[in-house]
């Protein structure tokens, strides 16, 4: 949907293709930078954003096993003031239907719906896209455009038919993901700030969204895979999500401290993901070729470690709307431009990726990591958490 939003703000007719045949609202909380909502401030949807995010004054970073406080990071006026922009967090769909909107009302670009691609062509001149038809149904009409924007996430197919290398790796790490009104919880559960649990093996993440109305949480896990995950093939991964077992992760949390879990415990309902990522990007040749270019979680899934990678997604689409402004100058053209778009966002991209990589392993440290770890945060604490070539403006 940034994707969209940004071709159209360029002057392009854009058509979007959908593989899902209606919307939900699948997964769960996002938080989003000042680097974000920047640019989602300069699309006009400040006033969107406000209305359904929630803008926490603080994150704070604790330690799981005794519940001590390790490290905060002021959110809020400060973030403002220090980058021109709030830290938001919101609920997915929210994010999703926001953007939707500002399609609909701005642009004139078509939706459709329960549509699989099944190959595309493209010459020094155009690029062709085929729709898989639906069983017994007859063949689609093959469809013309200047550009192809992949942006059909982890296991994309517009990657495979581009680049061919292959689908993505298991991590390994298990996240259990909940969504509870905070209205439900005891009044001493409910929280409006940030914080982060780190312990051995696994950390947990809580969050407001929808206004501060529901309370995001999300635990990850180190840990052997469950029975019907050895069982799939890494092309049936995507689809595997079933509802998460509260005992299995109340006994992964056994040895945390009460305030986390009393949290866990209080929520009766989880989903369970696989976290699936690829190695930092190595080229602007995985970003885009010819007349194709890949955006988001297509190009460069990460893990959640640093909580970019809608983030990552949206400021493609922002660089991507500039190159697409270029190619309307025929002297330019569009492989040309989205050769700009590659350069442009590539390096920035591996660094968050391998970034959110090596956070995963700070989060989950043992032994004499941990206590290195814990050492610094004390001591450094904002320092550590701020990260102005992230957020800051580029």
């Amino acid at each position: 949907m940034a994707a969209a939003l940004a071709g159209c703000r360029a002057g392009w007719d854009v058509r979007l293709f959908e593989r899902t045949t209606v919307f939900s609202e699948v997964g769960a909380g996002v938080q989003l930078g000042a680097n974000v909502t920047r640019l989602l401030h300069d699309w006009g949807l400040q006033d969107a954003l406000a209305r359904v995010a929630a803008f926490p004054l603080m994150l704070q970073v604790c330690d799981a096993g005794s519940g001590h406080e390790l490290g905060t990071l002021r959110l809020g006026r400060h973030t403002r003031e220090r980058y021109g922009a709030p830290h938001a967090t919101i609920h997915r769909a929210d994010l999703h239907s926001l953007l939707y909107a500002a399609v609909q009302r701005h642009t004139g670009a078509a939706l459709n719906l329960g549509q699989n691609l099944a190959r595309f062509t493209q010459t020094e001149d155009v690029v062709s896209v085929c729709g898989a038809p639906a069983p017994n149904a007859p063949p689609l009409p093959e469809i013309e455009g200047d550009v192809l924007i992949g942006a059909d996430g982890l296991w994309s197919p517009v990657r495979q038919w581009l680049l061919g290398d292959g689908p993505p790796r298991v991590s390994g790490d298990l996240a259990y993901r909940a969504l509870v009104p905070q209205g439900s919880l005891p009044e001493a559960l409910r929280s409006n700030r940030i914080t982060v649990w780190l312990g051995p093996r696994l950390h947990v993440v809580q969050y407001p969204v929808r206004g501060g109305d529901y309370l995001n949480v999300v635990a990850i896990a180190q840990t052997h895979l469950p029975g019907p995950v050895q069982n799939l093939t890494p092309d049936r991964l995507d689809h595997w999500d079933h509802s998460g077992n509260a005992a299995e992760l109340q006994t992964l949390l056994a040895d945390t401290c009460p305030a986390l879990q009393n949290v866990v415990c209080a929520i009766p309902n989880w989903r369970l993901w696989l976290l699936c990522d690829r190695p930092p990007m190595h080229g602007p040749h995985q970003h885009a070729r010819g007349r194709v270019a890949l955006l988001g979680d297509a190009a460069h899934p990460m893990r959640p470690y640093l909580a970019q990678g809608a983030g990552m997604a949206i400021e493609d689409a922002a660089e991507l709307g500039r190159a697409l402004k270029l190619a309307r100058d025929p002297s330019i053209g569009v492989p040309a431009a989205l050769g700009h778009y590659a350069l442009n966002r590539w390096q920035r991209n591996a660094r968050v990726q391998a970034r959110s990589q090596r956070n995963g392993h700070i989060f989950h440290a043992t032994g004499p990591l941990r206590w290195a770890r814990d050492t610094a945060m004390r001591a450094l604490g904002e320092r550590l958490l701020d990260l102005p070539w992230l957020y800051g403006v580029r």
